[in-house]
């Protein structure tokens, strides 16, 4: 049966809370431990494993806007594998360490797409692929801080980037593979539009690298090698014994 609780509990976003209703197991000491449901003044709930006092194990905590997060705990703090579903709609299935995305993970989001691969602090961060459901398109390769940074492939439907990536856009040397299998070489330069003699500050337009073809490397078709007929050994003329010797009696 539930009863009046005055101990502290943090909520999920770190407040200390001196009121709330809890029934669930304790330890000699009085601190909830083992299973146990708590309901936070602030109308969030949480059901699953204590120890000690916090939450610490399997569990399941409900905010009030809607959101829910399913997973483990350590020392009230989401740590291990877990699941949390937002209020927006979007999803997260993956790794978690002192209440952050870390490690590896699928992100679901609102518009259907999704990012699957490595996490640090909350980011994306690390190798990892991003799908994106209205093109079809994705990109696959290295992340840093939440964007697209380093070695990494755009692919399309019927053609493919592969390069290096600053900011989010493909930057410096790279080329385009078709999937006839023709190949365009060039480079994604920022073209310098403007001129040192303009004093009048315009607005501020952010830059856009431009792609410079520089080669195309031709398809080449597949052909068969050509083979030299096998050369024909002559039938031997050396006679037997046996010919011999019946030649002799002739």
């Amino acid at each position: 049966m539930s009863e009046p609780d005055t101990e502290e509990e943090d909520d999920e976003e770190g407040k200390v809370l001196s009121l709330g209703e809890y029934e669930g197991e304790r330890n000699e000491a009085g601190e909830r431990h083992g299973h146990g449901k708590a309901l936070l003044p602030n109308g969030d709930v949480y059901e699953g494993q204590y120890e000690n006092g916090k939450r610490h194990g399997q569990g399941t905590y409900t905010f009030k806007n809607g959101s829910r997060y399913i997973g483990q705990y350590k020392e009230n703090k989401k740590h291990g594998q877990g699941t949390f579903f937002y209020a927006d709609g979007s999803k997260y299935e993956g790794e978690w360490v002192d209440d952050e995305r870390h490690g590896y993970g699928v992100y679901h989001y609102r518009n259907n797409d999704t990012y699957s691969g490595e996490w640090f602090a909350g980011n994306r961060h690390g190798q990892g692929t991003y799908f994106y459901a209205e093109t079809g398109s994705k990109f696959s390769g290295s992340w840093k801080d939440g964007h697209q940074l380093g070695l990494g492939e755009l692919i399309h439907q019927n053609h493919k980037f592969l390069g290096n990536f600053v900011q989010n856009n493909p930057m410096g040397p790279g080329k385009f593979v078709f999937e006839n299998g023709c190949e365009q070489h060039g480079e994604y330069a920022i073209d310098n539009l403007g001129s040192e003699e303009e004093e009048v500050e315009d607005i501020y337009k952010p830059s856009v690298p431009v792609w410079k073809a520089k080669k195309i490397t031709p398809l080449t078709l597949w052909k068969p090698p050509v083979l030299e007929p096998p050369v024909l050994s002559k039938p031997s003329t050396v006679q037997t014994s046996a010919e011999q010797d019946a030649s002799d009696e002739g």
